[in-house]
């Protein structure tokens, strides 16, 4: 098993993210325990946030969001997922698999003891997070969905979805063309830039911003999780990620916890999911679903504070 750690001093001084490093040993099977970072901010007895990032992102997409939760008193904990930001990271693509994320983070959940936590998930963050949440329900108390989804490959999903994910009848499937486009390019580009995909739809970002999030990756050595998250995502019913994404929505839909959507109104990739979750999720009826304005994908990018400030109200005022 090869593991790279990225140099510290590729972290030194990124702006808006004075937080030092914090770790914990997480372990899957047949494999050896990794070392998984964290950003930990807040006072350690207040309400825990856990701030579950995506791709190709890290706990630095965040930034701007710590600070408004920790202002309110809240505890935040910002994992990165293995082969991602500080966290380590495995040189050969095949040993990361869908489940072998769900059990890094849930074993960061214990070794923190992670209790009463309020789950903000976007993009990968949402089907990690909520399959963590699905394992061990009792650890959690309310869920903020922002810009994620559930690789379900439901047939019901037909016509719900700006980009079409679902089965069709017996043994064929409707994906959207640039899903496809997307997982394609992942497998066959000889170069992954995370800051090419957050200018793309974030930016224009400035030029620190920008190798903040290629930081972690020095070279294409670094990037084998990088780039097999993205050949993960469950194109059939047949795969095993969809297996996940199925249990999980079962068990969200008898969870009656607070359940909270908070989308942008400018990421088509998402885009249809929010209503699925207020749909399907008894916790989420009645409450007061938010759709933040004048950002695309990365919301947390473009309206971080907004998205901080909600979070914190859904705490204050949700039980």
């Amino acid at each position: 098993m090869g593991v790279l750690r990225t140099p510290d001093d590729r972290f030194a001084d990124l702006p808006g993210y004075p937080y030092p490093p914090n770790y914990v040993q997480v372990q899957t099977r047949k494999l050896d325990p990794l070392r998984m970072h964290y950003v930990d901010a807040g006072p350690k007895d207040g309400p825990v946030v856990l701030l579950m990032h995506g791709q190709p992102t890290w706990s630095y997409l965040y930034r701007k969001v710590i600070p408004v939760l920790v202002d309110a008193g809240l505890r935040v904990v910002a994992p990165d997922n293995i082969g991602y930001g500080r966290s380590d990271k495995l040189t050969d693509a095949t040993d990361y698999t869908f489940v072998r994320h769900v059990d890094w983070l849930h074993g960061l959940v214990t070794a923190l003891d992670l209790r009463d936590v309020t789950l903000v998930a976007q993009d990968w963050g949402g089907p990690l997070g909520l399959s963590v949440l699905a394992r061990d329900e009792g650890r959690f108390a309310r869920v903020v969905a922002a810009n994620t989804i559930l690789h379900t490959c439901d047939p019901a999903l037909d016509g719900e979805l700006e980009w079409a994910h679902h089965g069709v009848g017996d043994g064929r499937m409707m994906l959207q063309e640039t899903l496809l486009d997307y997982v394609a390019f992942y497998q066959r580009a000889p170069k992954i830039v995370p800051s090419f995909f957050l200018d793309a739809v974030a930016g224009p970002l400035p030029a620190d911003v920008l190798a903040a999030y290629d930081a972690p990756f020095p070279d294409r050595s670094y990037t084998a999780g990088l780039r097999q998250l993205i050949a993960l995502i469950p194109l059939t019913r047949n795969d095993p990620g969809a297996a996940i994404g199925r249990d999980t929505m079962a068990v969200l839909e008898r969870w009656h916890k607070p359940f909270l959507t908070a989308y942008s109104d400018g990421d088509p990739a998402t885009r249809g999911w929010d209503r699925v979750f207020q749909r399907r999720v008894p916790g989420a009826r009645g409450q007061k679903h938010v759709t933040i304005t004048g950002a695309g994908h990365f919301v947390q990018e473009q309206r971080g504070e907004e998205l901080g400030r909600i979070v914190a109200d859904f705490v204050a005022h949700s039980s």
